[in-house]
């Protein structure tokens, strides 16, 4: 990264000319549907993320097997499983849903008094 100019004329032609540039690599992007000569950089699939739902599997199919040796194999326990993923799955839904951001509201943030803004220096 080169070093950003100090004065205010120097800075505001270094953000035009960056602009200048990304409009460019834009513009040609929605013409070519590429990003020029530059190579797809592979940035590789973390492992970690791999081991976390290796783990949870392990863990769920251990914890259904045990639930299973325990809840008697009877049509009430069938009954009780099916309501019991029901109920999850519905709250699961529901939480999914109301925690969305496009629908959530935005904070109220008062407007600024501009009048005091102006008249009392800082």
């Amino acid at each position: 990264m080169q070093e950003l100019p100090e004065d205010e004329s120097g800075i505001a032609q270094w953000c035009r000319d960056v602009f200048v540039v990304k409009d460019a690599l834009l513009d040609r992007h929605l013409a070519t549907g590429t990003f020029g000569d530059q190579e797809c950089q592979d940035i590789g699939r973390p492992k970690k993320s791999l081991m976390v739902v290796i783990c949870w599997s392990c863990f769920l199919f251990f914890s259904a097997i045990k639930f299973f040796e325990w809840c008697p194999f009877s049509w009430g326990g069938v009954v009780f499983c099916a309501v019991f993923l029901v109920l999850v799955l519905v709250l699961m839904q529901i939480l999914i849903v109301s925690s969305k951001s496009e629908k959530s509201t935005a904070p109220k943030v008062p407007p600024p008094n501009t009048l005091k803004e102006n008249l009392l220096p800082a």
